[in-house]
């Protein structure tokens, strides 16, 4: 999850004494971006600050505002790529957490809890609607941000409600309708509000069957996706096309086509099991990433005459 909630032209010149008065204690200094990121890549963030309630996140934006300062938000890094050169400004992850069924056929869940802590808390109570999500990286409240799907279901279809801290810091709760939810995507990203929990509507189900479907896409995933490889997942979206599956022509599959399986810059390589998911290998940069993906955009658009759109969200310069 990435959520750029605000970019500030004017830079203060703040000693370190006066940051951690200004945001309390656990603001940190120069904290590396790549251990909260699956690319494992990038560079540091000048200030880094965890929020684990609406109050926090509403009392740092407020914070950042007053005093001129860039602010961003990353929540499970999944589907991120910082630049090496870091971020000048403060960086905040969401770690809101929490579980709970309501109403004994819905859940309330913090945007920093794991999209798959979700999927099989939903399964040991025997609720079903979230299986399609199975396998996917990242937090919920990336998937809400992003609006995570796969095997014809999207997040949106089982939300209800969303608590939101708007660029002002006020919070406020607003239903699915005011997401405008599209293909891995949302109004969020324009008007740059931060999730902080979600309502979840489902339905009762079978728990076997619940677990069974839960296995079996882990299964289809385990032999494309790498399973301990230093990837983002899939980098770029695939294509409206009503006559494909699910409606969608697969990226990567337009990227087999043109042979990019195997291609690799500096450390990043495309993955030998699937060619729109790149891979550090050990030793890649934000850069050798940016790279390798521009070849790769640029193969499909000589040869077919399409021009890829990144599923990955930059974040810095590159």
């Amino acid at each position: 999850m990435f959520e750029m909630v605000e970019q500030l032209s004017v830079k203060p010149d703040l000693t370190r004494s006066q940051m951690l008065e200004a945001f309390g204690p656990s603001l940190e200094f120069e904290k590396q971006l790549g251990l909260f990121t699956t690319f494992k890549t990038g560079g540091p963030a000048k200030f880094f600050l965890k929020v684990k309630s609406a109050q926090e996140a509403s009392v740092a934006l407020k914070t950042a505002k007053r005093l001129n300062l860039p602010f961003f938000l990353i929540g499970g890094g999944s589907n991120l790529l910082i630049s090496d050169y870091g971020i000048d400004g403060i960086v905040v992850k969401v770690d809101v957490r929490g579980l709970k069924i309501i109403d004994q056929t819905n859940i309330l869940c913090g945007a920093g809890e794991d999209l798959m802590a979700l999927i099989n808390f939903a399964a040991v109570n025997g609720l079903t609607g979230l299986e399609f999500a199975s396998g996917i990286w990242g937090t919920v409240g990336g998937a809400i941000f992003g609006n995570a799907g796969a095997y014809g279901g999207e997040i949106k279809d089982v939300t209800r409600e969303i608590t939101l801290v708007d660029i002002t810091g006020n919070i406020k709760k607003v239903d699915r309708d005011y997401c405008k939810f599209t293909y891995r995507g949302s109004n969020l990203k324009q008007t740059r509000e931060i999730v902080i929990d979600t309502f979840f509507e489902l339905k009762k189900g079978d728990k076997i069957k619940i677990r069974e479907r839960i296995d079996e896409i882990l299964t289809i995933r385990s032999t494309k996706h790498p399973i301990e490889g230093k990837s983002a997942g899939s980098f770029f979206k695939n294509i409206p096309d009503p006559t494909q599956p699910y409606g969608k022509l697969p990226a990567g599959k337009l990227l087999d086509e043109v042979g990019c399986k195997g291609l690799s810059v500096g450390g990043a390589q495309v993955y030998e099991k699937h060619a729109n998911i790149i891979v550090n290998t050990g030793t890649a940069t934000s850069s050798d990433i940016r790279k390798l993906a521009d070849l790769m955009k640029q193969r499909v658009l000589d040869k077919l005459g399409i021009l890829l759109e990144e599923e990955v969200i930059q974040l810095g310069q590159f």
